[in-house]
């Protein structure tokens, strides 16, 4: 992304995002996410960057904005389909929460 724009103006000034973005959600580009859909230069980095699923964490690491840009620009793909937003943990039920810790737990019990 160009460093000469400050990574606020790619989000107009805006914080806050319409979707509830964690720090681990994870994200990938949708089906519908293709060049002709891809209007804007940053949109085009986090395609190319969410080809795979990567957190909400890690587009803002790689494309070094603050998490507040990540997740304004996420949104908005988010809005216009050119996203996938995976389900994390906090959205299911506390048990599967429980589950997660239990094999993650029993995981570090084997190293």
């Amino acid at each position: 992304m160009s460093t000469s724009i400050r990574p606020y103006a790619w989000t107009g000034g805006r914080t806050r995002s319409n979707h509830h973005l964690e720090l681990e959600t994870l994200v990938s580009a949708s089906e519908f996410c293709t060049r002709d859909r891809l209007r804007r230069t940053e949109h085009s980095s986090i395609a190319e960057i969410c080809q795979h699923p990567r957190s909400v964490a890690e587009v803002g690491a790689v494309l070094g904005v603050p998490l507040g840009v990540a997740k304004v620009l996420l949104g908005d793909m988010a809005d216009l389909g050119l996203i996938t937003v995976h389900e994390t943990v906090s959205d299911n039920s506390s048990s599967s929460h429980f589950l997660l810790m239990e094999r993650v737990l029993s995981g570090l019990r084997r190293l």
